[in-house]
């Protein structure tokens, strides 16, 4: 066998290939069609976010997740955890639901609804209020340390981690009652949960959009490692026109650039400047791209201004950019058998979610035979002990009656209205006898009817066992 020499490599290089040391990214001010919706969806969210646990229904508030009274009050509904599964199908509509967005267009949520995202946006905007634009925060970061720029950066911190115990605040505000919590904060009340997780919330959201940024989307999101699994050919994505653009080039806007031999990208760089996470879109799609769309607003008022067609960065698929297909033939690939299986899917299970919802019935109850042994009176008669667990999941007081179905002679001896709370629940004990001649030894079935007596149509039926001895 040949011996191949091999040349040892220092060990300073080698470290400098494993490790890269971060360069801040100092992203553009960007206007334009896609740069306007992302500012949409910020309102949007931020709005549902910070308003929603302000809303009030029927004298509380409206979305509370009571976790300590393990209640769960999202408007109307009261939840139980025998609820479970709507969380899980909560989840698995958000799972399909993301598998379509990404199927049709890639990175959506990411450039648009995530919460790294959209913090992230906010807290740029509030720096470059601060700091300025662009070529001022790299200027002011490359400068000594002054009066002024501390007074700048104290300013934008401030600003920042004020921002970020709000957002811890609101976040426990959903889990603590919001007008509670204000109390609990003005009297120096908080218990210590809930100063950890404001604090802990508040922190993260300051550190992640403040510090991390771009790096949280790059190394820390599983998201960005898996999302190639969902696209194909006909996904929708960030995509820059190689043969169109090539070869790139700077020139006069009065000549002719075809004559020269170039393409249509003059080389400015603008879509690497306005890149939330610093990528150059010409050098292909990358992982790191968020599909946030600000390479394609940069890159068309370049076009405008040099006077060129616009769309040399755009949203397309790669058999429409390969295959020269109109947009009418486009977005009849897109959605293709794959995509509609989902939105099939996805209707069904929201349809199904929504009827089930609408069907609800706001009652539950479960039945627990004593463990003591059955007695027998001095009649001859059987006696079995349940406990009826009942929950009202209404937000009024509830009287419900309580019947024995399907065991001929029985009767109960205590308890046959049982009065509830609104959302809350009641243990009872009830005591039901049957005539001995009637029943065979052994275990014997039995079924209790629970019935709203303000409300007939609200009723529950559960099963049980009742023993009779040999």
């Amino acid at each position: 066998m040949k011996h191949i020499p091999i040349t040892p490599v220092p060990i300073e290089e080698a470290e400098l290939a494993l490790f890269e040391e971060r360069k801040k990214i100092y992203p553009r001010s960007q206007k334009g069609w896609f740069a306007s919706r992302r500012w949409v969806m910020v309102a949007l969210t931020q709005l549902l976010f910070y308003g929603t646990v302000w809303l009030g229904w029927n004298d509380r508030q409206a979305v509370l997740f009571d976790l300590v009274a393990r209640k769960f009050y999202i408007f109307g509904f009261v939840f139980w955890p025998q609820d479970f599964i709507y969380l899980a199908v909560l989840l698995v509509i958000s799972a399909l639901s993301l598998f379509l967005f990404t199927a049709i267009a890639g990175r959506l949520f990411c450039g648009y609804a995530c919460p790294q995202t959209v913090y992230t946006e906010i807290f740029l905007w509030i720096e470059s209020k601060v700091e300025g634009d662009r070529n001022a925060r790299i200027k002011l970061d490359a400068g000594p340390l002054t009066a002024r720029k501390f007074s700048l950066k104290f300013i934008k911190h401030f600003i920042w981690l004020m921002i970020g115990l709000w957002t811890g605040f609101t976040f426990v505000g959903y889990f603590t009652p919001i007008r509670q919590l204000v109390s609990e904060i003005v009297n120096f009340t908080l218990g210590p949960w809930e100063i950890f997780w404001l604090l802990f919330y508040g922190f993260a959201t300051y550190g992640n959009a403040g510090w991390l940024r771009e790096q949280v989307c790059k190394y820390m999101c599983p998201y960005a490692r898996f999302q190639s699994a969902m696209f194909d050919k006909d996904t929708l994505i960030v995509t820059y026109d190689t043969v169109r653009g090539e070869p790139r080039g700077s020139r006069n806007k009065k000549v002719d650039f075809k004559a020269k031999g170039l393409g249509s990208c003059v080389d400015c760089g603008i879509c690497v400047q306005v890149c939330p996470t610093g990528i150059d879109i010409r050098n292909g799609l990358q992982y790191e791209c968020i599909a946030c769309g600000l390479c394609i607003d940069g890159c068309d008022q370049v076009m405008d201004k040099m006077g060129y067609e616009p769309g040399l960065i755009r949203y397309t698929t790669e058999h429409a950019l390969t295959r020269k297909l109109d947009q009418k033939a486009m977005w009849a690939r897109v959605f293709r058998l794959r995509t509609l299986i989902y939105s099939g899917i996805l209707a069904l299970i929201i349809l199904a979610t929504a009827v089930s919802l609408f069907n609800h019935v706001p009652l539950k109850v479960d039945v627990i035979r004593d463990r003591t042994m059955p007695k027998i009176t001095e009649m001859g008669a059987i006696e079995n002990v349940y406990r009826l667990q009942v929950m009202n999941t209404q937000e009024s007081a509830r009287r419900y009656s309580v019947e024995i179905i399907g065991l001929p002679g029985a009767t109960i001896l205590n308890n046959p209205v049982v009065e509830v709370k609104s959302a809350n629940a009641t243990a009872v004990p009830i005591r039901v006898r049957v005539p001995a001649n009637l029943l065979q030894p052994g275990s014997n079935r039995i079924r209790f009817e629970i019935q709203d007596l303000d409300a007939p149509n609200v009723k529950v039926t559960e099963k049980a066992v009742f023993l009779v001895p040999r």
